[in-house]
């Protein structure tokens, strides 16, 4: 059986719908080595070449102390449950690629991701219509030398 699994989020409310089906897991007394990952940049133009630059320095450790509280409310809320995970946090602007090294060179069993979300852009984007309709999951399972279980994040009864 999966003895870790990874469990990539974006800070979106799409991404969190892989949670439940990690709480069913745990319902049906599996108990797998649960990461929550999250993968965070920082992309304002005007800092692109700038990043030793004091104000991308902030901006960055402001992503970074972000990420992790994002995820570590995850981990709190998961552990009420009885579900207990570790965390983990990659930066960089490719997601996939970075979801896929994580999970291989971390023994990783199972990759459980939600089809849509938007990435952990810091910047202008962030939280526009601008969604990647499911690109990074879509690379995510092209790229993971393991199982990939994708999580539809919307109702296969809409119509």
């Amino acid at each position: 059986m999966y003895k870790k699994i990874l469990v990539p989020l974006d800070g979106s409310e799409l991404a969190e719908y892989a949670l439940p089906h990690i709480k069913k897991l745990a319902q049906y007394g599996f108990s797998p080595e649960i990461t929550l990952l999250k993968v965070f940049w920082v992309d304002y133009p005007e800092f692109r070449n700038l990043q030793g630059y004091p104000g991308y320095v902030e901006l960055r450790k402001g992503a970074e102390n972000e990420a992790r509280q994002y995820l570590s409310n995850i981990k709190e809320n998961l552990y009420t449950e009885g579900i207990n995970t570790d965390i983990a946090l990659l930066e960089g602007n490719r997601p996939a690629s970075l979801i896929s090294d994580y999970a291989q060179n971390n023994e990783i069993d199972l990759i459980v991701i939600a089809t849509r979300g938007y990435t952990g852009r810091i910047g202008p984007d962030r939280g526009s219509g601008k969604k990647l309709m499911g690109s990074v999951a879509i690379k995510v399972l092209h790229e993971a030398c393991v199982p990939v279980l994708l999580i539809r994040t919307e109702s296969c009864l809409e119509g």
